[in-house]
């Protein structure tokens, strides 16, 4: 997915997990949105280089989107809202090769099932065989003590998803949880114990009970981001 033009600085800091303050190239300070909603466990520091992307839009009141940080060893994305853009626009080229015969595309699709709270999964295709495959993607850019992690800051919402997942499978469905990998260290996935036990505890059954895992790495050009090959993952 091509990204759009991007504008280089420094970043000063984040706060009230939507803002960023972001020093220019020519000195001024600018406030950044931050479409971020976790802790950027990792992937946040002073001083750390950024990028930018700028949108004159009478209805936004901050002109700048914070893109992604480079921690040391390349590019970080930590705008979560274009991920799933990212993972459409590979599904749609036949690029990820578990699903390089995929069929239609939905997107944002409404589940309900008794005893579950309503909730929106981020696809719904077709595989090779006709059968249906619902996908449920995460932005991963929490990376500590060697292993590539989700999440980075209790989630409820994502537990939710995983539980919707492993009943879509009890019904005879495909059920995927894809792991966007967005940094570039590390070569193994595995779920977060540290930062949200039930989350990791409800993936590890959600995997036992036929959910499939996919760990894919995002990779950060100098104008877009493409997919990668997959990682191994631990549980």
């Amino acid at each position: 997915m091509r990204l759009p033009a991007l504008t280089d600085g420094r970043l000063l800091r984040r706060y009230k997990r939507f803002f960023a303050d972001v020093e220019l190239p020519d000195g001024r300070t600018v406030t950044a949105h931050c479409p971020n909603t976790g802790s950027m466990r990792s992937c946040l520091a002073t001083g750390a280089a950024v990028q930018l992307s700028y949108h004159d839009n009478p209805r936004r009141k901050l002109k700048w989107t914070l893109e992604r940080i480079d921690m040391g060893s390349g590019w970080v994305g930590v705008n979560t809202v274009i991920v799933n853009s990212v993972i459409a626009d590979a599904l749609e080229r036949g690029e990820i090769e578990q699903f390089s015969k995929c069929g239609a595309i939905r997107r944002e699709v409404k589940v309900a099932h008794p005893g579950l709270e309503a909730s929106r999964l981020d696809f719904i295709i077709a595989d090779e065989s006709g059968q249906s495959v619902y996908i449920e993607v995460k932005n991963v850019t929490l990376y500590e003590s060697g292993f590539l992690q989700f999440p980075d800051a209790v989630s409820v919402r994502a537990t939710k998803h995983l539980n919707v997942l492993r009943k879509l499978v009890g019904e005879g469905n495909r059920s995927v949880i894809l792991f966007a990998i967005n940094r570039p260290e590390g070569s193994c996935f595995r779920p977060a114990w540290q930062v949200d036990p039930d989350y990791a505890g409800a993936l590890k059954a959600a995997v036992k009970n036929g959910v499939e895992l996919l760990p894919i790495r995002l990779i950060h050009r100098q104008q877009d981001i493409v997919v990668g090959g997959t990682l191994d993952y631990s549980l």
